[in-house]
């Protein structure tokens, strides 16, 4: 009994995750600027991909962060930027706090697009409003402009972040 439960407890989390997923997709507003990248020009088709992938790294971190778990990260992060939000779920856990990111605006610039298409480097101006929550309370709400530097890795079926630091100002 005890092992259905789980499992139907599983389903149905999984259900409500996929449809408020897509309703956090629409949420997030990407804008690349793709004039100034070189050594390589980046295609049409890889421009679409990376504000594609780049939005639903943003929705699956944002997932992370509400729901204090690690699984929405699975195959949008690896390296640097895992081992980061890895950390900050941690941290919330550790505090008993969860986090909302709502409204992002994204505007992307390529700095750096590898000749053999295996690397991009973006600058990120960030703008979203966020949350702190404790249990069903916000402690605390803010409207952020942040800055960051992305570096993205084509995968099997996605562009992936490796990298995702943020700076004060460019």
């Amino acid at each position: 009994m005890n092992q259905l439960f789980r499992i139907v407890v599983f389903v149905a989390v999984l259900v409500a995750g996929t449809i408020s997923l897509k309703a956090a997709d629409s949420s997030v507003k990407i804008q690349l600027d793709t004039n100034k990248s070189g050594p390589r020009a980046v295609e049409s088709r890889t421009e679409q991909a990376i504000m594609r992938d780049y939005g639903t790294a943003w929705t699956m971190m944002a997932r992370a962060l509400e729901f204090n778990t690690i699984e929405p990260l699975e195959g949008s992060f690896v390296g640097a930027a895992r081992t980061w939000l890895n950390d900050s779920v941690a941290g919330q856990q550790r505090a008993g706090l969860t986090s909302n990111y709502r409204e992002q605006n994204h505007k992307l610039r390529v700095l750096f697009y590898a000749p053999e298409g295996d690397v991009i480097e973006l600058r990120d101006t960030a703008d979203f409003q966020l949350q702190i929550m404790d249990g069903a309370k916000v402690i605390y709400s803010e409207h952020v402009v942040r800055h960051y530097t992305v570096l993205m890795t084509p995968g099997a079926d996605r562009w992936i972040v490796r990298q995702l630091q943020a700076h004060p100002e460019f």
